[in-house]
């Protein structure tokens, strides 16, 4: 096979020769509120997971632990937020 403009050549010994189109399919944008755009940054996860460490009443030694929770936290609100569900507070 060649490659010539923008299209191929296709030869089947020496029989037909054939161009082929090659088309690339536009890409789609996506939407604004994805998953990938709604991730929470590691500041973020930082600071949530200090705010359980007090939370704990300062007691180290879990910092793994506060740090998956932080980010389990923050990954579900961002996809909640994606999907176009939030929690709001009833005011009374």
């Amino acid at each position: 096979m060649k490659g010539k403009g923008s299209g191929m050549t296709l030869q089947d010994k020496g029989k037909r020769n054939e161009t082929l189109e090659v088309r690339a399919s536009p890409t789609q944008p996506h939407a604004a509120n994805t998953f990938a755009n709604q991730t929470p940054s590691r500041e973020e996860i930082r600071l949530r997971a200090y705010e359980i460490y007090l939370d704990r009443g300062e007691v180290p030694g879990n910092e793994l632990d506060d740090w998956l929770q932080a980010e389990g936290e923050l990954e579900s609100a961002a996809l909640r937020k994606a999907n176009g569900f939030s929690i709001k507070a009833k005011t009374q």
